[in-house]
């Protein structure tokens, strides 16, 4: 009898041991295994302009803007695909050389006014036009690794929408030595939506950003017909 609980107790031991090495093995099987990146966030560092900007408007400087995305992204069965939606938010900010962009008077239509330089006298010493818009990123989107998003090659093209949530000029000047900085808020002049294409391509989290509005800026017969442009570094991951 002791014989036979020796015997049962050894192959209940060995088993134990066994089903306990096995466990560790695929246990460390799945720590080695990579989660793959979902570019769940998207931040974008832009130089802004517009195209079909008429003589009379004096775009100086260098236009900036920051948009920043939170997305989720679904793989198309097992490919290197994926599409993507998101939500967030894309500022942009447009300069002028010695012209102030007029928001605040009964006038139709927005007026860009020339800034008096005579006899070598500016005091006005900074002049833009903001705009802040609430906009849900589409992507189609290629990665080269799908194991690991965070590197190798990565492309997307899409379309985002955005809606106007505000709109101001600010100018900077001085009157008698003192700073005086002037803001207008106004929507009056902007068109509340704004489509525009999009096309990213870069390596692992970096990579190189443009859009084009197929919307004009301004409301037809308010302002000049400018198409808003942007291209920049877009840094993505997670």
């Amino acid at each position: 009898m002791k014989k036979v609980f020796g015997i049962l107790a050894l192959v209940v031991t060995t088993s134990f041991i066994s089903n306990a090495q096995e466990t560790k093995t695929e246990t460390s099987k799945v720590s080695n295994v990579v989660k793959p990146s979902r570019d769940y966030f998207m931040l974008q560092l832009t130089y802004e302009n517009w195209n079909g900007t008429p003589d009379d408007v004096k775009i100086g400087g260098i236009g900036r803007g920051f948009n920043a995305y939170l997305c989720y992204d679904f793989p198309i069965s097992k490919s290197n695909f994926s599409f993507a939606a998101g939500i967030g938010i894309g500022t942009s900010n447009i300069y002028f050389n010695d012209q102030l962009a007029v928001m605040n008077t009964s006038a139709t239509s927005i007026t860009f006014r020339n800034v008096d330089t005579a006899a070598g006298v500016d005091n006005y010493k900074k002049s833009k036009l903001n705009t802040v818009y609430l906009e849900a990123p589409f992507e189609l989107r290629l990665f080269g690794n799908k194991e690991n998003r965070n590197r190798g090659f990565k492309a997307a093209i899409g379309m985002k929408v955005g809606v106007l949530l505000g709109a101001h000029s600010k100018n900077k000047n001085t009157l008698s030595g003192a700073s005086i900085v002037e803001k207008v808020n106004t929507k009056r002049y902007i068109q509340t939506w704004r489509f525009a294409p999009t096309a990213r391509i870069g390596w692992g989290n970096f990579s190189v950003y443009g859009s084009y509005n197929l919307s004009p800026l301004f409301n037809s017969g308010q302002g000049p017909e400018v198409f808003p442009y942007s291209v920049g570094i877009c840094i993505s991951g997670l």
